[in-house]
């Protein structure tokens, strides 16, 4: 039977693969790739799957590779996408050639697409690489000139190893497994993994490594299983996979990625607006991580004993401090059959031991997990059904009571959850405590707003001042949108909308990092939407000052764009942070935002695209036109949704699911 699905698997995908090119054809792999940028990285993968291999460069940025980078020091087969810190992943790393010699890229042959990479090194050998959901598959072709050896480091991490074991199994295959800190040193993780190569290679244990010496070949096949429960659980993915060929395996990946990305269709607009936004979308897709299959349902929880998702995959490896802000409300929008069982692996994550960062029992590289209660209420708001929500809800409510209130970006953070949990509360019908958390909630904003935020004063515009983190006052004094009716009682609307104003003529507005990326869809609120719609129209397409990057100010400030088709990408120091920034490009190119994170209702501006097609899982079109726009100072006369004019910048979730047409009309 398993035989029968995988060649079935094979015709679906050599049907659809070619009748969707045009979506990965209009994917640049190296878009921020280069220098301490976005951090990303150009490697092969499928949709949410635990392997990213991929060339990791010497030295290396945040995710292995750099495109600004020549030498390499090995393939591995995992790691996250664009976090800052020290990264995580690096793992099982394969060396074209011995430890002592210097390889390198010869720049001109390396090209990428969704789910392959290859390129030819400057000692013979050619590298191509694909994979599946856990499966690493690397090629190697040899030259007369080169050596046919290849360098096994089964040690091999971005952060430091917490322990690795690794045996010879036959004269081609190799497993054990890996135990590695996660991103800045938290926590850790533990692979399990089984490498096979297609030839018989000779072993020799130097040190810490393997070389693996090859007789009178062309080019050899390794293929890399990585489990989190168990060698066997490695070496039964490796076996299912094994009828695939090299080329089967590149065009399901590429169908799976054709797949994903043709849920939005665009037209119109820049070549280089269109690449970026299917880059964008490209990467929304790259976690969570999807841990389990309906064949082997079993995963290891935070509390490290194994456990049964029943009736959903189980997914894992999270960075929602930056991610619950864009990235997964985008997701409810594009993927919701997906959300319910991210949904499903968040409570459970509550129900195994839940912690801010990484625990000491993770199944893949992860980073951190607050604002969790947020994406649950989203979900649940967009009518994405979640069952046992109210049996897990203790937990939610433990977490919020234990929330750090130490500096004023934690209190605005908290404002956040307290909002979240009060609003839950009330969906779940528990009255006491929506009304306990929404005075919580007001009280404290007010008392942090009015002491830290309210008057401005010269020093608002020091990164980290007051003990912020990853920003400024300025940029923190907008972070907390839920409250934004008590901004206005405070100070009144119009000044609010002033001041509003002089942030972003001062160039104060930070797009290198997540505290005010909203900010400028707060004008529609405000009773300024042509001001929200210049703002992000230029945030788009626009060569701006920016004064500040993700952890400080710039020196000198950066002038340019802050999103661009080329290896550099983005502002410097602008991590693309999970997905995070994608997802903000993604939305704010269709003019669309989810300014407060579990109100199922996004913000309007005018998108940069002509046409818009969202294709919605239940079988609904929404399609977004822009008519008579001919400048980009164009004055907007009225904005129609099914023949309907709008009163307000602003729809529902519901608008978009029930289908139709939002028509912008210049």
């Amino acid at each position: 039977m398993k035989r029968v699905t995988v060649i079935i698997l094979l015709l679906l995908c050599t049907i659809t693969a070619f009748h969707l090119l045009a979506k990965t054809e209009k994917v640049n792999m190296f878009i921020g790739t280069s220098g301490d940028n976005g951090q990303l990285a150009p490697a092969a993968s499928v949709p949410f799957g635990i392997v990213q291999v991929c060339p990791d460069s010497k030295p290396r940025q945040h995710a292995g590779y750099d495109y600004s980078q020549l030498e390499i020091s090995g393939i591995s087969v995992n790691r996250l996408s664009g976090v800052g810190g020290s990264g995580c992943g690096g793992n099982l790393s394969v060396r074209p050639g011995k430890d002592c010699d210097i390889i390198k890229v010869v720049k001109a042959s390396e090209t990428a697409a969704p789910g392959y990479y290859s390129a030819a090194y400057d000692n013979g050998v050619k590298v191509r690489l694909t994979a599946t959901r856990n499966v690493a598959v690397e090629r190697y072709d040899f030259t007369k000139s080169s050596q046919t050896l290849l360098t096994f480091y089964p040690q091999s991490s971005f952060e430091r190893v917490k322990g690795y074991e690794c045996s010879v199994m036959s004269g081609n295959e190799i497993a054990g497994n890996i135990s590695a800190a996660n991103t800045c040193g938290n926590g850790q993780y533990t692979l399990y993994y089984y490498m096979r190569t297609d030839k018989p290679f000779t072993p020799a244990k130097v040190d810490d490594r393997y070389e693996m010496a090859f007789n009178d070949i062309n080019a050899v096949e390794v293929r890399i299983a990585v489990s989190p429960l168990s060698v066997d659980d490695a070496k039964k993915s490796l076996e299912d996979a094994q009828t695939m060929s090299f080329d089967d395996v590149r065009k399901c990946a590429a169908q799976a990625w054709n797949k994903a990305l043709s849920n939005i269709e665009i037209s119109g607009g820049e070549a280089d607006a269109q690449t970026i936004f299917y880059t964008s979308l490209m990467r929304v897709y790259h976690s969570p991580m999807q841990i389990t299959t309906p064949e082997q349902p079993i995963y290891i929880g935070t509390d490290g004993k194994t456990h049964e998702a029943k009736g959903f995959n189980y997914y894992s490896s999270w960075s929602l401090w930056d991610t619950y802000r864009t990235k997964f409300p985008l997701l409810a929008l594009i993927e919701p059959a997906m959300c319910r069982d991210i949904a499903m692996s968040l409570l459970k994550l509550y129900e195994s031991g839940k912690k801010d960062w990484s625990t000491a029992n993770e199944c893949v590289p992860t980073v951190r997990t607050e604002h969790a209660t947020s994406i649950l209420l989203d979900y649940y708001r967009k009518g994405i059904s979640i069952p046992n929500m109210k049996d897990v809800y203790s937990k939610m409510r433990e977490e919020a009571d234990h929330l750090s209130l130490r500096s004023p970006d934690q209190c605005i953070e908290a404002i956040t959850d307290y909002w979240a949990i009060s609003e839950l509360a009330g969906e779940l019908g528990i009255e006491s405590d929506k009304a306990f958390y929404a005075h919580k909630r007001d009280s404290l904003f007010r008392a942090v707003w009015n002491k830290e935020f309210k008057d401005i004063t010269p020093d608002f515009v020091k990164m980290r001042g007051n003990g912020l983190y990853q920003g400024t006052r300025w940029q923190y004094r907008w972070a907390a949108p839920q409250c934004l009716d008590i901004m206005k009682e405070e100070v009144g609307e119009s000044r609010l909308r002033e001041e509003l104003t002089q942030f972003f003529e001062q160039q104060l507005y930070n797009q290198g990092n997540e505290p005010d990326i909203h900010v400028p869809f707060l004008f529609n609120r405000l009773g300024a939407p042509a001001k929200t719609q210049k703002a992000v129209s230029d945030l788009l397409q626009k060569s701006l000052t920016h004064c500040y990057g993700g952890n400080a100010e710039y020196k000198t400030p950066y002038v340019g764009k802050a999103f661009m088709n080329d290896a550099v990408g983005y502002c410097p120091e602008m991590d693309e942070d999970d997905g995070a920034m994608s997802a903000w490009y993604v939305f704010s190119a269709m003019g669309l935002y989810p300014l407060i994170v579990g109100e199922p209702v996004y913000e309007l501006s005018v998108p940069i695209f002509d046409k818009i097609k969202l294709r919605l899982s239940n079988g609904n079109t929404f399609t977004i036109v822009v008519k008579g726009c001919k400048s980009g100072d164009a004055a907007l006369k009225k904005v129609l949704l099914n023949g309907r004019e709008l009163q307000q910048m602003q729809i529902s979730h519901s608008d978009i699911t029930s289908g139709g047409c939002l028509e912008y009309q210049f």
